[in-house]
């Protein structure tokens, strides 16, 4: 017997386009190329980062615009990863919440009915009021599209108003109002959910702060490539608290991500005159404390010069930092991964401290464009241990 499986979208799956990814002008604004090979603008509806998901020829599913506008843009409904689609319209993310409620498809939320959506409170909206035999219950709903080693994660970039969600919710909690956030994880095959202390630590160490007072419900979705549920597979996954407590301080390692636009010689403190191609450098430090300082400090300009990269972010025509929080120092196993799948930069770069050859790695195209350097991400940022908590 096949799996029951429904489509819980506003559309029918049938009429959805497939285009492939070719790239992002803006946070809302996507160009593809569309079956016939033509370039296609459309409308990204979901303003996270994505960039794990939107790769170069990613596989994209478009809604085309409805009959009463035919002038308008298409809209980004999914993206392939691998053979299963993962839903990128936001809008729709909470439509697939009243869908699992209305169907009490919610683990331990059997006996719940949705009173009222678009809940006005104070100065804030919440997504749902639900009313059970214990009373009601506010619920916020929040999508989340980040997954790699066994874990998904939420967010994918700093986000102050769902913290101030958060922290709202648990006013409201103090106050005798029961509340909870749903977190829809469109990826049936991780075992855990955490949230992204890489990528916010201030949305992390709120949520770890509420969780007493909001219940934190990932929900993980299977979805097929018609787009439908197979309602078999929900199921909650755990958070390991416990793992995210260790983790998440301001301490860790870092890859400080230089562009140059054309090649360069670079006077390199000990190491004297390096010719840079252009391209993008990747260069691997750590901070074990006081990593958030760290990274602002190479980001600026002008600074003395203490580190061989700080030479090469002088020269630099554009400078990006991603943290790999951890309570362990590992830089040097970051190091070793990266040039497994990058091009080892000058020898002595960056490694005066340890027995490494180089901290510097380059890429003639983006790093984050390549989907081998997302593993290595993945690897380090996301793989919760055995028998964490």
């Amino acid at each position: 017997m096949s799996p029951p499986q429904e489509s819980p979208l506003p559309v029918n799956p049938s009429r959805l386009v497939r285009a492939s990814f070719v790239s992002r002008p803006n946070r809302f604004v996507v160009v593809a190329e569309g079956p016939d090979g033509a370039a296609v603008e459309a409308h990204m509806p979901n303003p996270g980062r994505l960039r794990e998901l939107l790769l170069p020829g990613a596989r994209l599913l478009l809604a085309p615009p409805p009959a009463e506008a035919p002038g308008r843009r298409p809209t980004v409904v999914a993206v392939m990863r691998g053979k299963r689609p993962v839903l990128l319209h936001t809008q729709w993310n909470n439509r697939v919440a009243r869908w699992l409620l209305d169907r009490r498809l919610v683990p331990g939320w059997g006996d719940q009915e949705v009173v009222r959506a678009e809940v006005p409170v104070g100065g804030s909206r919440f997504d749902f009021l639900l009313r059970g035999p214990a009373g009601e219950m506010l619920v916020e709903v929040k999508s989340c599209t980040l997954f790699g080693g066994n874990c998904a994660m939420f967010p994918d970039a700093v986000t102050d108003r769902g913290r101030r969600h958060l922290e709202e919710l648990a006013e409201l909690a103090r106050a005798g109002r029961r509340c909870a956030v749903l977190f829809l994880v469109h990826d049936a095959e991780v075992a855990w959910f955490s949230p992204d202390y890489h990528t916010d630590p201030a949305f992390s160490g709120t949520l770890c702060a509420v969780r007493e007072q909001v219940r934190v419900v990932p929900l993980a979705l299977s979805w097929n490539a018609r787009m439908a549920l197979d309602t078999s597979r929900i199921r909650e996954l755990p958070v390991p608290w416990g793992h995210v407590a260790c983790e998440q301080g301001d301490r860790g390692a870092y890859w400080l991500i230089l562009r140059l636009d054309r090649p360069k010689t670079v006077e390199t403190g000990a190491l004297g005159p390096l010719a840079f191609p252009a391209g993008h450098w990747v260069y691997v430090g750590s901070a074990m404390r006081g990593l958030r300082a760290r990274m602002a400090r190479h980001l600026r300009r002008g600074k003395a010069r203490h580190w061989h990269a700080d030479y090469l972010r002088d020269a630099a025509d554009g400078a990006e930092v991603l943290a790999l929080r951890s309570a362990e120092r590992r830089e040097c196993d970051i190091a070793r991964a990266l040039g497994e799948v990058l091009t080892p930069g000058p020898k002595g770069f960056g490694c005066g401290d340890c027995a490494c050859e180089t901290h510097l790695f380059f890429s003639r195209e983006h790093p984050l464009d390549r989907p081998e350097v997302h593993r290595v991400l993945e690897r380090f940022r996301m793989t919760v241990p055995d028998g964490a908590e």
